[in-house]
């Protein structure tokens, strides 16, 4: 298969294993992996830094316009932003929780879409994020919408806070992933919906190799 224009996009809501399918994907077919949801999170570490408020708009597109992020090679994907390392920093509930209310600003979508596209039209990509396929990449090779239960995708994300020592009590893990949900519903600037071209893919019951392996048969 040649990869070398080929885009596969990704996107679907928080939980639902859109990193993991991803990370497995770029392995798997030799492309590069684009995780737009780290880009957001970069961001709101700068505002939780600065002090600026995730209900400041303009101040937030200043952020964005007066950062370089940028991605290396290895698992777990390292992140910098203007040079710095923040993989890890970006991984915390208080920035994904930034994160989820800055991306309901339409200036700062905007601003981080301009970068995002210019990333995709090298070709070559797997990406994920709430509007991969709707926004970013309407014209990807394969689109997917990957989706699990709240309850599933709760006890997930709670597992993952285990592993990582964070010790996060399922029923408040929960209602994060249910406040997302809403805001990336509701917002005003590309809302989370189902692509008309997109392929439906409930993660429950697969393993993320697994899902892996259905999204690259849907390739052909």
């Amino acid at each position: 298969m040649d990869s070398t224009h080929l885009v596969i996009a990704i996107d679907g809501p928080a939980g639902a294993g859109k990193s993991t399918v991803s990370k497995i994907l770029s392995q798997k077919l030799g492309i590069r992996y684009l995780d737009t949801g780290a880009m957001y999170r970069a961001i709101g570490l700068r505002a939780l830094r600065e002090g600026v408020s995730t209900s400041d708009e303009s101040g937030l597109v200043a952020l964005v316009e007066s950062s370089d992020i940028s991605f290396g090679e290895g698992d777990p994907q390292p992140v910098f932003i203007n040079g710095e390392d923040v993989t890890n920093l970006i991984r915390t509930p208080e920035v994904a929780q930034a994160a989820s209310e800055l991306s309901t600003h339409g200036q700062v979508r905007v601003a981080m879409v301009k970068r995002q596209q210019a990333m995709v039209a090298k070709g070559g990509v797997v990406l994920e994020g709430r509007d991969a396929t709707t926004t970013i990449a309407p014209n990807a090779t394969l689109k997917v919408y990957l989706t699990a239960s709240l309850e599933e995708r709760a006890k997930r994300r709670h597992l993952e806070s285990k592993t990582k020592g964070m010790a996060l009590d399922y029923i408040s893990v929960r209602r994060d992933i249910e406040e997302r949900d809403h805001r990336d519903i509701t917002r005003d600037e590309s809302p989370l919906t189902v692509a008309e071209d997109a392929h439906l893919l409930e993660s429950a019951g697969l393993d993320p190799n697994g899902v892996a392996d259905a999204i690259i048969a849907l390739l052909g």
